[in-house]
Formats: structure tokens, sequence, C-alpha cells
């Protein structure tokens, strides 16, 4: 990391106040080539920049110097804080440019540089994705919670007891005659807490539910009064309707928010049997499968024909629906608000709760190695093939935190980011 990289960290101009990041071994320079001189370290200081190639007058502004490691990114870091027009900004970078070992940073260089500068780990870095891209308060406490290091920590508690278990072992083995090499019993015992635990995380509400959101699926017969509700909660006509049975042959989604709760809604085609229409039946197959991957289902048919766990909703109040279940019309409104709280109280009990840690996908899958290593070695009868279990189990959770193979996902994480990020 020879180079030193700037970029635009603010919203594009025009702005109040454009904030030029600055990180690297010239970082320093820069500064004193605009500003003509270094601040007192961590001191916002008011100063005249000026273009030193022609020596006019580029902005008044505010600098702050961040020596390293003691920064965001681990090494030397300044920042410019100018008047945010378009002429103001694009001067800057260009005479950033034009500094000997200054260049414009890539998507994301500035936190990958904090990560391998060890200012931060890996999951700290999927967090601070996560919060950028956030947009419910569920989304941002989620992410805040990860990128404020509590996966981090909870790893670091686990390698410390993993550590603990494993030393008790070698300190067996080498101490104990072989005849009492008997402590796999307590071994076990040991292990046994933080296998529980990890069980229960592991099971907990995943965090792809916050960002993708709770899946809806509005199912029953034909002309159950489906997509007319569909239009009705996502608030447009995005689904046609009709008295024709048969009109909605294919899935429509739409994702909306409800009282902060992400949801992504799904009409679907009529259920009926014996149809002689092939899209027909192509599109009732694509409603079980929906059902079958649905976080909730709205049932709108007989009650003894729902799947488990549905929402029965009589959907066409206003004709006097004699069906059971809630009693909604999507025409006068009828029961609209009762069913919106019905949507919130189901989902909301399959989303993580607030200011919990909410595991992603690639956490639970690393968290299932560990578990399968630790089970492995609770059921070894063989202290040395349990000490290796441990071993493995201890390197699985290094992958977590990014202190060992990750590299092959850091490109992908890392430029999802925005270029002063």
């Amino acid at each position: 990391m020879d180079d030193t990289i700037f970029a635009l960290s603010s919203g594009l101009p025009p702005a109040g106040i454009a904030v030029l990041r600055i990180s690297g071994p010239r970082a320093g320079d820069a500064l004193v080539a605009l500003a003509g001189r270094l601040p007192a370290a961590r001191h916002a200081t008011l100063a005249r920049l000026k273009d030193m190639t022609t020596g006019d007058v580029l902005d008044h502004g505010l600098i702050i110097w961040f020596p390293g490691p003691a920064s965001v990114t681990g090494e030397d870091l300044a920042e410019l804080h100018l008047h945010g027009s378009r002429a103001v900004v694009a001067r800057a970078l260009s005479l950033l440019g034009e500094i000997d070992g200054c260049r414009a940073a890539l998507a994301g260089e500035f936190t990958r540089r904090a990560y391998e500068n060890g200012r931060i780990d890996l999951s700290e870095a999927e967090g601070l994705a996560d919060l950028l891209a956030a947009e419910t308060e569920g989304q941002r406490q989620a992410a805040l919670v990860l990128a404020e290091g509590a996966l981090g920590r909870a790893v670091a508690c686990w390698q410390s007891s993993l550590l603990g278990i494993s030393a008790r072992i070698e300190a067996d083995l080498d101490f104990s005659d072989e005849a009492d090499v008997g402590a796999t019993a307590v071994i076990g015992g040991l292990l046994e807490p933080l296998i529980d635990s990890l069980q229960l995380l592991c099971v907990s509400a995943p965090a792809e539910r916050l960002k993708d959101g709770v899946r809806v699926v509005l199912a029953g017969p034909p002309n159950s009064g489906k997509s007319s509700l569909f239009n009705m909660l996502i608030g447009r006509d995005a689904a046609i309707v009709s008295d024709i049975a048969g009109t909605t042959r294919d899935r429509i989604e739409a994702p909306i928010v409800l009282e902060g709760i992400p949801l992504v809604l799904i009409d679907t085609a009529g259920l009926r049997e014996g149809s002689s229409d092939r899209i027909e039946e192509i599109g009732i197959a694509r409603t079980c499968e929906a059902i079958a991957a649905a976080d909730v289902v709205l049932w709108l048919g007989a009650v003894e024909d729902a799947p488990g766990g549905a929402i029965i909703v009589a959907a066409k109040a206003d004709l006097r629906d004699s069906r059971a279940g809630l009693r909604v019309s999507a025409l006068t409104g009828q029961g609209v608000d009762a069913l919106r709280r019905a949507i919130i109280s189901n989902a909301s009990a399959l989303l993580p709760r607030p200011g919990a840690l909410a595991l992603n996908a690639r956490h639970r899958a690393i968290l299932g190695d560990v578990l399968a290593e630790l089970l492995l070695a609770h059921a070894s009868e063989d202290p040395l093939i349990a000490a290796e279990h441990l071993r493995l189990a201890r390197l699985a959770l290094d992958m977590i935190t990014g202190q060992s193979g990750v590299e092959n996902m850091l490109d992908a994480l890392f430029g999802t980011f925005c270029i002063g990020k």
C-alpha cells in the first residue's frame, strides 16, 4: 500500500460542505501542498487552500490531520472540509491527482485498508456495508450491532474458550499416565455450553430477512380476491383485476415497508384442479413453489385447504363473503387495518430482535462448520482426535473475522462500498 489514495467522501456536489479524504504515506505532503502546513493532530483547523501550481486561492476551509496508525485506515490520513460546489471539488481532486504518489481511490478502498491494517475485522466491514445500504430502522440497528464489533467480540470469546479446552487436553496428555487419559467426559462437559449457545445463534432469525424482506404470499382459488387485495396492500394497480378465472398467470412481486418492517408481497395464480390450460398449470406450479418458500401466507380460500400457519382471509367482505377468516374488503377498506396488524405481527416474529446480533448466510455457514467440529470433538473418546477437531473449529472461526481463508470474497465485499468509503 505505497500509494496514497484520495476521494470525495461526502455526497455529490453541489452541497453545503464537501469532505475530501486522503490516506497513505503522502497524506501529510498533500496537506502541506494545499494548505501550506500540517496542523495539530485531530484538531479541525481553518486554512486557506491554494493551487500549488499557480498560487491562486482555491477555497477557505477546515483541514484535519490524523497521523497513523491511530486513524480510521490505520495509516496517515487527512481530511479537507471545503465548500461543496462542483468547481471547488473538481479542482481540489485534480490538484490531489497532480501530487506524486497520489491517486483516486477505488470503491471501498478506505475500508479495505482499515481491514488490512487491523483497524476493523471482516465482520465489522460487513456491518459497515450493511449500514451504508440500510433503508429501514431494523436494518440500521442490525447493521450497527455488526459494525460495532459484536460478532468479533463473540468470536474472541469462543476462541478463548476453545483455547482453554484445548490446553486442558494437552495438559492431560502431557501429565497423565496413559491409563488415566480419560478426560473426554470432562472435555465434553466444557464443550456443551459453547455448543448450546452456537446452536441457538444459528437458528436465530437471519439477517437476510431484514435486507430482502419477509415474503408474504397471497394464495387461494381463482377469483378469491387475491389481486385486488394485493393492489390495495401495495398502494398501486400492479396486478390485473378481473372476474375471469385464471387472469393471474404468474407471480407478481412488490416490496413494501409496513411500520418499518420490510416485506415482499407476492400475488399468485389461483389454485384449482383439472385445468386444461398449459400456461395456467405452470402458474399453479409456481404458486405452490411460492407457498413453500413463503414466510407468511395470506390464504383466501377454504379453511380446510389452508397451508399450516396461514392467515385466513375472507377477502370479499363487501359481497357478504361467508367464508371464515379475517373479513376484509379491498373495495371499502373494511378490515384492512386489522389485516395489516396481523401481517406485521407475523412478520415481526420472523425478524431479529432490535439490537440483537443477526447472522448472514456466510456467518451461519461458518458457524455450522464450527458446530460440526465441536460435536465431533464432544463425541470422540480419543483426546488426540478431540484436540484436532477443536483446532479445526478455531480455524473456521478465524474465517468470520477474516484472519484466514477469505481472500476470494474481499474484492466482492469492498466493491459494494462507495468510492469515498
